[in-house]
């Protein structure tokens, strides 16, 4: 696996099991005044989860 691709591949999974995480704890984020809804983590998992193992799949070598 090409470094670049492999250290992708986990920012992107550490990122989705963050967002994960905050899911299952109902972790409340704020800024500035704004409260960021928790189920805005929803998207937050399954979008750098799909890439992570989209990217993950794409660079291992082929078993014929």
């Amino acid at each position: 696996m090409k470094p670049a691709a492999l250290l992708s591949s986990l920012f992107l999974a550490l990122i989705a099991v963050a967002h994960l995480l905050r899911l299952a704890l109902a972790t409340a984020v704020t800024v500035g005044d704004a409260t960021i809804p928790v189920w805005l983590s929803v998207p937050a998992v399954l979008g750098p989860g799909a890439l992570a193992i989209w990217l993950w799949r794409e660079q291992r070598p082929i078993k014929r």
